[in-house]
């Protein structure tokens, strides 16, 4: 199966925010839910996005966002307000506790993932340490 990138993320370490026991791996804000039904609206071969980490950047980690058309057997499955979320399993710890947002500026539109377990950031925010 291919990939196809549905989007930029940009990471923020948040401080002195202690980790919120919750049933769901991550959640979503209600923008984020608005942008990932806006992105599945046309596309009907796909139920939901896939996060997932890879390394790369200036500070070793950032987040991949690809439509997903099944949930790969050790994927965390995160469904909120009629969306879909599967969690790739290297992805899932460094997740814990995150909450997905979509921000939109002037200049640009994008997920922000904020982040509680995360050391540090790059200066442009795309990737992070743990």
């Amino acid at each position: 199966m291919a990939t196809r990138v549905v989007a930029t993320a940009t990471v923020r370490a948040v401080k002195g925010r202690k980790l919120i026991p919750t049933r769901a791996a991550l959640t979503l804000t209600p923008a984020a839910v608005n942008r990932i039904k806006s992105l599945l609206q046309d596309k009907p071969d796909f139920i939901g996005l896939k996060v997932g980490v890879r390394q790369r950047g200036c500070n070793g980690l950032s987040y991949t966002l690809d439509y997903a058309s099944s949930k790969d057997k050790l994927d965390e499955e995160v469904v909120q307000d009629g969306v879909k979320v599967f969690i790739d399993k290297k992805a899932q710890l460094s997740l814990l506790g995150t909450e997905m947002d979509f921000v939109e500026s002037k200049l640009s539109s994008e997920f922000v993932f904020n982040n509680p377990n995360i050391k540090g950031t790059c200066g442009c925010g795309e990737s992070f340490s743990m």
